[in-house]
């Protein structure tokens, strides 16, 4: 089961990620792109090209999970774009913002 507190680690990946590749692929671009060992309880959330789809990678000690968030409609407008790594760390609350679609989530 996936634990979000206060205190869960949140690891935004800047570039956008191909989705067919599933857990392993996924696992891959967190050690190769974004220097980051994925096993280590953080979640690591990745956006699809179109902006359309979010996935969540996290370990929670025996094994991964991956959760997936599709719009019906519209495209996830405030997604970071310009950092100078390929990561970004956000606190919880401000994930939740992100994936409810507000402006503001940086500000959170």
């Amino acid at each position: 089961m996936i634990h979000l507190t206060a205190h869960s680690q949140v690891l935004i990946a800047i570039q956008p990620a191909d989705f067919r590749c599933g857990i392993d692929g996924l696992a891959a671009l967190c050690k190769q792109r974004l220097s980051q060992d994925p096993r280590d309880h953080s979640l690591f959330v990745f956006i699809n090209r179109n902006r359309t789809m979010v996935r969540v990678l996290s370990y929670d000690g025996s094994g991964f999970w991956l959760m997936t968030k599709r719009l019906s409609k519209g495209r996830f407008q405030h997604w970071p774009q310009h950092h100078q790594d390929n990561v970004t760390a956000i606190a919880a609350k401000q994930l939740k913002s992100l994936l409810a679609g507000q402006p503001n989530w940086q500000k959170v």
